[in-house]
């Protein structure tokens, strides 16, 4: 697989990089998460302070540096949807789609080019029996597991200079290698959401 490939898709609403397979099924029509908006002044600030944040954060450094501070405020725990702005930026952790939402949006706000991207990634059945568990004792889904493999969001950031794109992991704080097929946390789908994607809410 290679992200070269996805330089033609920004005519379209979106793009598979994989062919659906058994195990990928569970999530092929699954919505990005998003963030939803009281339309009033409560979610406004709260955008305003994720803007001042990442400014504060970023400290003159380059746009396209990844937002390393999210993973740093937030730790990485289960969520529940439907969240509102005002709602996620007071909360100690923040699964990946909030996460992944929180680094679009600053990524947008800093003029550059960033969208949803939807992941599959492999782990050991230990550790996703263990993330099961953890999100079973607070009452949250579990949708995103199966058996091995998880179901990930992030944000696919345009490099025009370099003409490619880079996957920003939000809820891990690094850039996701995507030619790392196997091993622990392997890419093995990517799904890249473009133009006026269709972002409903999780409910």
């Amino acid at each position: 697989m290679s992200l070269d490939a996805v330089k033609t898709a920004f005519d379209t609403n979106e793009v598979n990089l994989v062919e659906i397979a058994a195990p990928f099924e569970k999530w092929q029509d699954f919505p990005v998460s998003r963030i939803s908006h009281h339309g009033s002044v409560c979610c406004e600030v709260a955008r305003e302070w994720l803007s001042a944040m990442d400014f504060s954060n970023l400290n003159g450094g380059s746009v396209m540096t990844g937002p390393r501070w999210i993973r740093q405020y937030y730790n990485w725990g289960p969520t529940r949807w439907q969240i509102h702005w005002c709602e996620a930026i007071k909360q100690n952790a923040l699964d990946c789609g909030a996460q992944a939402s929180l680094a679009n949006e600053v990524f947008t706000v800093r003029g550059v080019e960033s969208y949803p991207v939807q992941l599959v990634q492999q782990y050991s059945k230990e550790a996703t029996q263990h993330w099961s568990q953890k999100w079973d004792g607070v009452e949250t889904s579990t949708h995103w597991i199966n058996e091995d493999l998880i179901y990930h969001e992030g944000c696919a950031v345009v490099m025009r200079d370099e003409n490619e794109i880079k996957i920003w992991d939000a809820s891990a704080g690094w850039w996701i290698n995507p030619r790392q097929f196997g091993g622990y946390g392997g890419l093995r789908a990517l799904r890249l959401f473009s133009g006026q994607h269709d972002a409903r809410e999780f409910v």
